[in-house]
């Protein structure tokens, strides 16, 4: 089953909110994850394996530093899932 764009968005928020505190109406598409969101490469270890849990994909290492934005991420979900 295909999950929308806007429920990985959805999702992502929840993610980083309880990762890093980062107000879930703050993460959107054109937000970078490090520059807008400041969240530390630590903490997106932590995003990246909340995400894979949560949607059922896998994340490797060499393609989470491709990972910029939150619309990179949510192409890489909708696309693996």
């Amino acid at each position: 089953m295909a999950v929308s764009e806007q429920e990985i968005l959805d999702g992502l928020g929840d993610i980083v909110n309880e990762v890093a505190g980062v107000s879930k109406e703050d993460v959107q598409l054109d937000k970078s994850f490090t520059e807008d969101l400041d969240i530390d490469s630590l903490s997106m270890v932590e995003v990246v394996v909340a995400a894979e849990e949560k949607f059922g994909v896998k994340i490797p290492d060499d393609d989470v530093k491709n990972l910029r934005t939150v619309q990179d991420a949510v192409n890489y979900i909708k696309q693996a899932s």
